[in-house]
């Protein structure tokens, strides 16, 4: 199956935060606060798939505020932080939206995103990912994470499925 006909059936898109929706640097203040930086291509994209019905989730390793934020500011509901084991994450939010690995589609960067790549009917590689993602992935992009890398995800899955 070729990489448009896997993203016409994605209803479910998972992202990873550090190093797919941040450029993967941790950033932090004076006072011990965690600064992240996101690209407004990206947000952009993803309320774009949100606005064409597919659903956004995320799956992070880390537990930030600054995610929390975004992700509020994106209207993103389904945010799952502080538990680098994705696995069981992923397992339980097909279950609850009633949706196949086969409809979902997964980006990441590092380790701890391969098993979910591996169950994935659409697994994507930031351009910035480790070796071993590369290998895993359907589709590697041709930015790197919090360079508007969600964003080239997004309007793939979107002129796959012939929408605006």
């Amino acid at each position: 199956m070729d990489l448009k006909q896997r993203a016409a059936r994605i209803k479910l898109v998972i992202f990873d935060v550090d190093g797919v929706l941040t450029d993967g640097r941790l950033y932090y203040g004076a006072g011990g606060e965690e600064l992240k930086v996101f690209h407004v291509h990206d947000g952009q994209g993803m309320k774009r798939l949100q606005k064409a019905g597919i659903t956004l989730a995320i799956i992070s390793g880390r537990d930030s505020a600054a995610v929390t934020r975004r992700m509020q500011d994106l209207g993103i509901e389904h945010l799952f932080q502080g538990d680098e084991n994705k696995l069981p994450i992923f397992e339980r939010l097909l279950q609850k939206l009633g949706v196949t690995a086969e409809q979902t589609a997964c980006v990441g960067d590092d380790l701890p995103d391969l098993p979910l790549l591996q169950k994935a009917g659409l697994a994507i590689a930031v351009a910035n990912a480790v070796p071993v993602l590369k290998q895993a992935a359907h589709h590697v992009t041709s930015v790197q994470g919090g360079l508007g890398a969600a964003r080239e995800v997004c309007d793939l899955i979107l002129d796959a499925q012939g929408r605006p």
